[in-house]
C-alpha cells in the first residue's frame, strides 16, 4: 500500500470511523497511524534510523522524514541518527549540542507484511485508548449499583456487560446459590475498579453490604436527600440483615420511612436480595441502647460495656438467650458487625453465678490476708472492697461506715492490711534481686516492689530494658487479627496500669537516662491541638 494521494483522506476517514466506534479521541487513532508507518518505514530504510511520520489532520498527507541529533563528539553511539558537531556543520551554521538535523525522505510501498505490523500497532494503540476511556468511566463509578445483562459464566463467575465495558461477579460475590444465563438481566455494586496489564477490571458485588444501603438509598427518597442516614450495615447474605438509620428530621420516622407504605420500600429491597429478611433499627448514640435496639428481638435485661477492651456484655433472661443468639448465632453476630464490639451473651443465672464466685473468691483473700472470720469478710466485700491496698490506705470514715466496725476495729484491720502489704513487697523484692533486677529499676518511682517483680520475671531488669518497653507492652491492648480482635497481656496489667500511666511511665524512665529532652516534649505540646482544635479538624 503506497500513500498517495488517492488514500490520503481515507487515511482521516478510517481514523473518525475507527475513534467514533470506540469512543476514543481520533487523534490518539492517528497517532497510532504515525506511529505505525514510521515502523514501517524503518523496515525499509534501516531500524537504526530515526524515521518520524507527521499525517496532516486538514489533507491526510503523511509526511515521512530522517532525524540526526547532535552530540557531543565522545557520545556517538549510532552513526544512523546522531552526529558530532563537526559533522553537523554542513548542515547548520552554528551547531549545537542537542540540536535536530530534519531531512525528508521519500514515501514507502507498505507491502504485505509490513501493512500486517502497521494494522497490529493501529489495533493495540487504539485498544489501550479504548482501556484508558473505559478506566476512567468506570473508577469514579466505584460504590454505586450498575445494572448489566450477563454475557457467560467461567467457572462459577458470571461476566456482566455493563455497557461500554465488562464486569466480573465473582462465585463468592453471589447471593446464596444464585444462578444466572446469558441474557438475564442483572443489578450489583461497583466494589472495585483496577487497572491491570490486560485492561481496567471492574469487580462486581451482590454480597457487600453497602449494595444493599446502595438499595435503599434508590427505593428510600429521604435517604437520597439526606433527611435519613444510614449509620451501619451488617448482612448475612441470602438469609439475614440488619441496618441502623437515623433522622435528621424530628417529624420523619425513620424506621417507618424506610419500611414504606404496607413494607413496599423494605420488600422491594427483599426481592432484590432474594428473601433476605431485613431488621430496620433506629441508630443510637448511646452504644448500650443501640446495642439493646440491634439485639431485637431478645429482650435485655442489663448491658455492661468495657470501652477499653472494646467488649460488651450482655445479659438476658434465662428464657431469652436463645434468641438473643440466634439461628447459628447468626442474631449476635450481626449485632457484633453494626455495633463494632465484641457482644458476650450471659443468662441471669450466670451472671449471678459469676457474681457468687467473685464474692466468695474476695471474702477468701480477706479472710486469708487480714486472718478475719467469714462474717467480717463478708461485709468488707459487700461494702465494694476489692483489694487489700483498698483496705490499708481508705479513709477511716468509710471503715466506720460499715455496720458493726468501731474505731478499734477498724484500726486493727488496717494495721494487718499494712502489715501483710509490706510482708508481700518485701518477699517480691527479693525475688526481683534473686532475678538479676538492679537498683535502678527498684529506687524508679512509679513502680512498686510486685510490679518491679513482674517486670523481672519477663526478663526487664534494668531502667535501660524499661525505657524500651512500648505502653501496650506493659498495660495490655487489643489487636485485630484476620478481623477478629485478640488480647494482647501487658506485664503490669494485673495491677490496673492504664496506657496512658504506663506511657508516662516509660517517658520518665527515657529523660532520667538521657534518651528524651524535656523541652521537646513541651514543644511538641505546644504545638499539638488542643481538645477543641482536634474535634474541629476531625470534622473537617
Amino acid at each position: 500500500m503506497a500513500i498517495t494521494s488517492a488514500n490520503q483522506l481515507e487515511l482521516l476517514q478510517t481514523a473518525e470511523a475507527v475513534a467514533r466506534e470506540k469512543m476514543i479521541d481520533p487523534d490518539l487513532v492517528i497517532q497510532a497511524m504515525e506511529e505505525s508507518l514510521a515502523r514501517a518505514a524503518k523496515s525499509r530504510y534501516g531500524a537504526e534510523m530515526d524515521i518520524r511520520v507527521a499525517i496532516d489532520r486538514k489533507t491526510g498527507r503523511a509526511t515521512f522524514t530522517r532525524v540526526r541529533t547532535v552530540v557531543e563528539d565522545d557520545a556517538v553511539e549510532n552513526y544512523q541518527a546522531e552526529l558530532t558537531v563537526d559533522q553537523a556543520k554542513q548542515y547548520l551554521a552554528d551547531p549545537q549540542v542537542g540540536d535536530e538535523i530534519v531531512d525528508e525522505v521519500p514515501p514507502v510501498d507498505m507491502g504485505r507484511i509490513a501493512a500486517q505490523s502497521a494494522k497490529q500497532v493501529i489495533l493495540q494503540k487504539v485498544r489501550e485508548a479504548e482501556r484508558d476511556r473505559q478506566f476512567e468511566e468506570f473508577k469514579d463509578r466505584k460504590g454505586t449499583i450498575i445494572n448489566g445483562i450477563v454475557k457467560r459464566e467461567e467457572y462459577g463467575n458470571i461476566i456482566v456487560d455493563i455497557g461500554r465495558g465488562e464486569g466480573i461477579l465473582r462465585r463468592n460475590e453471589k447471593i446464596g446459590r444464585e444462578s444466572y444465563r446469558p441474557n438475564d438481566r442483572i443489578r450489583a455494586y461497583i466494589k472495585d475498579v483496577r487497572r491491570e496489564a490486560r485492561g481496567p477490571q471492574i469487580f462486581l458485588s451482590r454480597t457487600d453490604p453497602q449494595f444493599m444501603a446502595e438499595l435503599f438509598k434508590m427505593e428510600v427518597p429521604e435517604i437520597y436527600d439526606g433527611i435519613i442516614e444510614i449509620k451501619a450495615v451488617a448482612r448475612d447474605p441470602g438469609s439475614r440483615a440488619k441496618i441502623a438509620v437515623i433522622s435528621y428530621d424530628g417529624s420523619i420516622d425513620p424506621v417507618g420511612a424506610c419500611v414504606g407504605m404496607r413494607g413496599s420500600r423494605v420488600q422491594a429491597v427483599v426481592n432484590e436480595l432474594q428473601g433476605e429478611k431485613i431488621d430496620i433499627i433506629p441508630w443510637n448514640e448511646d452504644q448500650a441502647t443501640f446495642l439493646v435496639n440491634a439485639l431485637q428481638p431478645a429482650e435485655i435485661s442489663k448491658v455492661v460495656i468495657d470501652e477499653e477492651a472494646g467488649k460488651i456484655e450482655v445479659v438476658v433472661p434465662d428464657m431469652q438467650q436463645s434468641l438473643a443468639i440466634g439461628r447459628r448465632g447468626q442474631n449476635v453476630r450481626l449485632a457484633s458487625q453494626l455495633t463494632g464490639l465484641d457482644i458476650d451473651i450471659m443468662t441471669e443465672a450466670d451472671e449471678s453465678a459469676r457474681r457468687q464466685a467473685e464474692f466468695a473468691e474476695r471474702t477468701q483473700l480477706f479472710m486469708d490476708t487480714l486472718d478475719v472470720d467469714e462474717m467480717i469478710a463478708q461485709l468488707l466485700v459487700a461494702e465494694g472492697f476489692t483489694s487489700l491496698e483498698e483496705v490499708a490506705y481508705v479513709e477511716m470514715d468509710e471503715l466506720l461506715a460499715i455496720d458493726g466496725f468501731d474505731e478499734g476495729t477498724a484500726e486493727e484491720l488496717q494495721a494487718r492490711a499494712r502489715d501483710c502489704i509490706e510482708e508481700m513487697n518485701r518477699k517480691a523484692l527479693e525475688h526481683a534481686k534473686e532475678l538479676g533486677v538492679e537498683d535502678s529499676l527498684v529506687a524508679f518511682e512509679g513502680l512498686t516492689p510486685q510490679m518491679v517483680e513482674a517486670l523481672a520475671e519477663d526478663g526487664v531488669l534494668t531502667l535501660e530494658d524499661f525505657a524500651t518497653c512500648a505502653d501496650w507492652e506493659l498495660a495490655g491492648g487489643w489487636t485485630t487479627v484476620n478481623g477478629e480482635r485478640v488480647k494482647d497481656e501487658g506485664v503490669l496489667e494485673k495491677f490496673d496500669v492504664s496506657l496512658e500511666e504506663a506511657q508516662h511511665l516509660v517517658m520518665t524512665a527515657r529523660i532520667l537516662l538521657g534518651w528524651v529532652d524535656p523541652a521537646d516534649l513541651e514543644a511538641e505540646a505546644e504545638d499539638a491541638p488542643g481538645e477543641g482544635e482536634a474535634e474541629e479538624e476531625a470534622e473537617a
